[in-house]
């Protein structure tokens, strides 16, 4: 079977691009999250571009996971519902 060497480049050049492609749309399925889950733990959101690279996404997580996280807990309000209309009270005879 004889192979055209500008075949086999093509075939190269297009499985090169369908990675490339591939690893962008696992880059943003992993960005976005880490971007707000950041936000929340009082840390830069920009460190959730480290996901874009395989080892300082799993250290990014390992930070997350156990850093001290500056937030305020929101204050717990308690909720009482409204009390339910009284009937009208029967005509005094």
């Amino acid at each position: 079977m004889n192979s055209d060497p500008h075949q086999l480049q093509g075939i190269i050049a297009a499985a090169i691009g369908i990675y490339a492609m591939i690893y962008l749309i696992q880059a943003v399925i992993f960005i976005v999250p880490t971007w707000f889950i950041s936000k929340k733990a009082g840390l830069s959101p920009w460190l959730s571009l480290l996901c874009l690279f395989p080892l300082t996404g799993v250290i990014l997580l390992y930070i997350l996971a156990f850093a001290e996280w500056k937030v305020i807990p929101a204050p717990q309000m308690a909720f009482q519902p409204p009390y339910p209309p009284q009937p009208p009270f029967p005509p005094q005879a």
